[in-house]
C-alpha cells in the first residue's frame, strides 16, 4: 500500500548513504520502480563544464539504448524540450517541439519501442542543475496526475543522493585546512568547487593546472606539492600547498579536484632548496639540474647535501620518497622543462 512516508524514507536513506555514486544511482533505478510505474528509466548527470550528459544508472534498457543516451545530442534534445530547467515533471506530449525533432526520440527510443516517456530536470537544493531522469512507456497512454506528482516529490531526492558535486566535497576532507578549490574538468579546463573559495592559480593554463593533467595522465590518483604564494600586490609571501585529487568516483564528468591550504611547512627548506628537490622528485641528475637552473653541478650538489639534512634522508632516492610523500617540494613547471 501506497503511503507517503514510505518512499521519501526509501529514497532518503539511499540520498545520504555513503554508499558510492553509481551504487546509489542504481539503487535508486531499483526502488523508484516501487513507487512510480515505468516500463524503463534512465539517470544521466550532466557535465558543468560542457553541454554532456554521462548515464550512471538504468533499468529496462539495453546497452545499445544507453549507448546512444550519453552521446552529445541528447544534451541537445532535453534542452530543446527544456528539460534542462527547473519545473514539474513533463511527457513526450507536454513537450514544445515535435518529438520528431528530437534525435534521442527519433532515432532511439521510438525504434526501441517506447511511445511515452516522463522527464525530470533534477537540481540540487540551492539550485545546482545536477542532471536528468526519465521514464518511458511502451504505451502512448498519458502518465497520471498521480505518477506525475510522485516524480516531483521523488526527484530532489534523487538529486541530492547522485550531485557529483557533493561526492566531489566528501573527498576534501582528507585535506585538513584545505580553503580553495576547483574542479579539473575533463577538458583540462577548471571550474569553481562550490563551497570552497577560488584562487588563481587554479585558473585555467596555469603551470598548477598543467602540473595536475600531467600528474592524472601519468596515473597519479593523489599528488600533493608546494607553490608559491602571492598576495594581493602580486608578491611572493611563502608557499602554500596543492593537492591534486582524483575524481575516481564521478570520472565521466570531473578528472580531479584541485585544493589549496595556507601555510605550508616547508621544513626549513630555502626557495631553492624546494626547487632542487622538486627536480631531484622529477628524477633530475645533478647534471642536468644544473643544466635547467643556470648553475655548476658543485652547487647543486651543494643544495642536495643541505636538503638531505634538513629532510633527514641518507640518499638522495629517499629524500625524493620523502618529499613527495610530504608534499614538501616545489614541481618544475611543464613548461619550463627543457631537457
Amino acid at each position: 500500500m501506497y503511503t507517503e512516508d514510505g518512499p521519501i524514507r526509501e529514497m532518503l536513506a539511499i540520498a545520504t548513504s555513503t554508499d558510492p555514486l553509481l551504487d546509489r544511482a542504481n539503487d535508486f533505478m531499483r526502488r523508484l520502480g516501487r513507487w512510480v510505474p515505468f516500463d524503463a528509466a534512465w539517470l544521466a548527470l550532466s557535465d558543468p563544464g560542457s553541454s554532456v550528459y554521462a548515464v550512471v544508472g538504468s533499468a529496462g534498457l539495453d546497452r545499445s539504448v544507453t549507448d546512444f543516451l550519453d552521446r552529445s545530442n541528447t544534451a541537445r534534445d532535453l534542452e530543446l524540450a527544456g528539460l534542462d530547467r527547473c519545473g514539474p515533471p513533463l511527457s513526450v506530449a507536454d513537450l514544445p517541439v515535435p518529438v520528431g525533432d528530437l534525435p534521442t526520440w527519433a532515432d532511439c527510443l521510438i525504434p526501441a519501442g517506447y511511445r511515452e516517456g516522463l522527464g525530470v530536470a533534477l537540481f540540487e537544493p540551492a539550485g545546482a542543475h545536477v542532471g536528468f531522469l526519465g521514464l518511458l512507456y511502451t504505451s502512448d497512454e498519458l502518465p497520471s496526475a498521480v505518477t506525475r506528482g510522485r516524480l516531483a516529490r521523488l526527484a530532489p531526492l534523487v538529486a541530492r543522493g547522485v550531485s557529483p558535486i557533493r561526492s566531489l566535497l566528501a573527498s576534501t576532507r582528507i585535506v585538513p585546512g584545505a580553503e580553495a578549490g576547483a574542479v579539473l574538468l575533463r577538458d583540462g579546463t577548471t571550474c569553481l568547487l562550490p563551497g570552497l573559495h577560488g584562487d588563481r592559480v587554479f585558473r585555467t593554463g596555469s603551470p598548477v593546472v598543467e602540473i595536475a593533467n600531467e600528474s592524472l595522465r601519468a596515473g597519479q590518483v593523489y599528488r600533493s606539492f608546494l607553490w608559491p604564494a602571492r598576495d594581493t600586490d602580486g608578491g611572493s609571501c611563502g608557499y602554500v600547498r596543492v593537492t591534486v585529487l582524483a575524481a575516481t568516483e564521478v570520472p565521466s564528468l570531473a578528472r580531479a579536484i584541485l585544493l589549496v591550504s595556507p601555510h605550508a611547512d616547508c621544513r626549513g627548506l630555502t626557495p631553492r632548496e624546494l626547487e632542487v628537490l622538486g627536480l631531484v622528485v622529477d628524477g633530475r641528475s645533478n647534471h642536468e639540474i644544473a643544466s635547467l637552473l643556470t648553475v655548476t653541478p658543485r652547487t647543486v650538489a651543494a643544495h642536495v647535501e643541505h636538503l638531505m639534512h634538513k629532510l633527514s634522508a641518507p640518499s638522495r632516492t629517499s629524500a625524493a620518497v620523502r618529499a613527495e610523500r610530504e608534499g614538501c617540494y616545489l614541481p618544475p613547471s611543464p613548461r619550463a622543462r627543457t631537457g
